[in-house]
């Protein structure tokens, strides 16, 4: 049965997202999918606006094996013909579903470090994000559903709810913060465990309303990459790697990493920590204000955007927001500041802007929606 709602989104990702035009080329990479129906009204919807679509269809356990098996030499060749493939592209949409979310739990991170360095970021660092226009989302199935502790029905109904949000609205609402953020200097974060200050000082800001991210809804930037100071702890897990990392705790020293912990994978967290020398600086910065998502599932791209929230994420910084740090790494860990969560407080130039996840200024007001 033909679902409007998958309509919808279709249509988002190609006139709102890739805002896709005639005679452009489209890669759609789909993994894990459990059924093709949005790549199919993607493609049709593509060839409507008079767009070459190319699609790559993967499986994770096929991908689990490459990453433990393959020779350095194959995943080497496999980076460069994607990077080549990438090259030609002017638009990417890459949609994951995932039957086992820990499906690469047991693949060495020596081996994970393998791939990330040969083939995803010659392909994605080096030429998807900086010269395509791209967006990634998820496709939901009973693993997520089980992952956000709801049943299948209900997590397509608030999958789709959160996915299609009025991206416009969004953006209107966040022009105010864009604004403070660029008159920023000195930003504090105190909370439980936290007390954490640094600049972003003439650092360019960034809304983000649906472009690159389905769901969407943050503001980020990059703090002055040596002026990271105090220490942080987050509150939400994350899968990295196909690992899962609680508790993560973060000592700063003029912007560097010098102390990491966290429950139960201490060891694994500075290995990827020393994966080269940018992954122990921060890249990112991001203020999460979509309330439609009020609890981590596990997946980032969720994760991250949840309301009363915040990331500050090791490794690489995007071009958009460049405090000049490189990194093979890039990990977006979430701290959420609403009371349920042990609360939270940010500051600018001395001025308390949020509080336990709330918004304080008048000119903020809207990004307190939904809470």
């Amino acid at each position: 049965m033909h679902d409007p709602r998958l309509d919808r989104l279709a249509h988002l990702l190609i006139d709102h997202s890739c805002q896709l035009r005639a005679g452009e080329k489209l890669l759609i990479e789909a993994i894990d999918l459990p059924q093709p129906a949005l790549v199919c009204r993607l493609v049709e919807l593509a060839a409507e606006r008079g767009a070459h679509t190319f699609v790559s269809w993967k499986n994770n356990a096929v991908l689990r094996s490459l990453y433990r098996a393959a020779s350095e030499t194959s995943l080497e060749v496999a980076g460069e013909l994607e990077k080549t493939r990438m090259e030609q592209m002017n638009a990417y949409i890459g949609i994951r579903g995932s039957a086992n979310s820990s499906e690469f739990a047991d693949v060495p991170i020596e081996r994970m470090d393998l791939y990330q360095r040969l083939w995803w970021q010659p392909v994605h660092s080096q030429v998807r994000v900086s010269k395509t226009r791209w967006v990634v989302l998820r496709y939901p199935t009973d693993a997520m559903a089980q992952a956000a502790n709801m049943s299948s029905e209900a997590f397509e109904d608030f999958y789709y709810d959160v996915c299609t949000a009025d991206y416009q609205q969004m953006a209107r609402d966040q022009e105010p913060l864009v604004r403070r953020m660029l008159a920023a200097d000195q930003v504090r974060l105190v909370g439980p465990g936290t007390d954490l200050r640094f600049s972003i000082r003439g650092m360019n800001v960034r809304a983000c309303h649906g472009q690159r991210n389905i769901p969407d809804g943050e503001v980020f930037t990059a703090p002055i990459r040596d002026s990271v100071q105090g220490a942080i702890r987050y509150n939400a897990p994350s899968r990295y790697q196909g690992a899962i990392f609680r508790d993560v705790e973060f000592e700063f020293r003029d912007g560097q990493i010098v102390r990491a912990v966290c429950t139960g994978e201490t060891d694994k967290l500075n290995q990827v920590l020393d994966s080269d020398e940018g992954a122990r600086y921060i890249g990112e910065w991001s203020i999460g204000c979509n309330h439609r998502i009020k609890q981590p599932m596990l997946d980032t791209l969720f994760d991250e955007k949840i309301g009363g929230s915040i990331h500050l994420t090791p490794g690489n910084a995007y071009d958009e927001c460049d405090n000049g740090n490189r990194s093979r790494v890039h990990w977006d860990l979430v701290w959420i500041q609403t009371p349920d969560w042990g609360g939270g407080e940010i500051w600018f130039n001395g001025e308390l802007v949020r509080k336990d996840g709330r918004f304080l200024p008048d000119d903020l007001q809207g990004l307190n929606e939904g809470l």
